[in-house]
């Protein structure tokens, strides 16, 4: 069994991006957001476009990300996770640099993380910063920057946690599904099984509760959708 998190929303309490964007980009990129939101580009697209715009120093995006705060809950889970011999990584359709950053912070450097790869420049001796997609996105059904549905497969079991609309694909595939916000209404709507969570600590107790019956329906149906 190995278990997947998104990060923006989910592990963290805001959207680093979001965060970021907010106070670093130009305005247009709440113009692309909304193209975006509204179907007309794909999110990798739109993340491209929006990284483009932020005008800043390593050191002053550092800063920002140094404010960002996860859920208390989560390092409590980290640990259930390893103890248990339960593989968690950290896949996300936000950026890589800002994610680690953030989980570093925190005293957490031993967790894989799949996200959007920033890259950096030079122009008129200012910093820029490009985006590049996961290795393993291209050709994304949905337009993503990371294919979740390549990543989160395989033939043991997959545990997904999320919140968004990133989440939404991945969400009918991964073999049991704990959500909140956006993601539950979109599982709700679509008949997907999931566990409904507030936050990490929630989440916690409902894991403990459910994973032994998982391990052993596993055992007897390896091949069968658990939730």
């Amino acid at each position: 069994m190995r278990v997947f998190s998104d990060f923006d929303g989910t592990i963290s309490i805001q959207d680093v991006t979001d965060v970021v964007l907010s106070r670093f980009a130009e305005p247009e990129w709440e113009d692309i957001e909304q193209q975006w939101k509204a179907g007309l580009i794909g999110s990798a697209e739109c993340m491209r476009r929006q990284i483009a715009l932020i005008k800043a120093s390593r050191r002053e995006l550092d800063e920002v990300l140094d404010t960002v705060a996860i859920d208390p809950g989560f390092l409590t889970f980290r640990d259930y996770c390893r103890v248990n011999g339960l593989p968690l990584t950290v896949v996300s359709d936000g950026v890589d640099y800002f994610i680690r950053h953030v989980l570093r912070r925190n005293g957490i450097t031993d967790l894989p993380v799949v996200a959007n790869l920033l890259r950096y420049g030079t122009a008129d001796r200012l910093e820029t910063y490009t985006l590049a997609p996961a290795p393993n996105s291209t050709g994304c059904l949905s337009g993503s920057g990371v294919c979740k549905c390549r990543i989160v497969s395989g033939t043991e079991p997959q545990v997904y946690i999320g919140d968004g609309r990133s989440d939404f694909c991945v969400a009918g595939r991964a073999d049991l599904v704990f959500a909140k916000s956006k993601l539950a209404d979109y599982c709700r709507d679509n008949s997907i099984p999931f566990i409904a969570f507030d936050d990490f600590t929630d989440l916690l107790s409902k894991m403990n509760a459910v994973i032994p019956g998982i391990a052993r329906q596993n055992r007897t149906m390896p091949q069968s959708k658990i939730a």
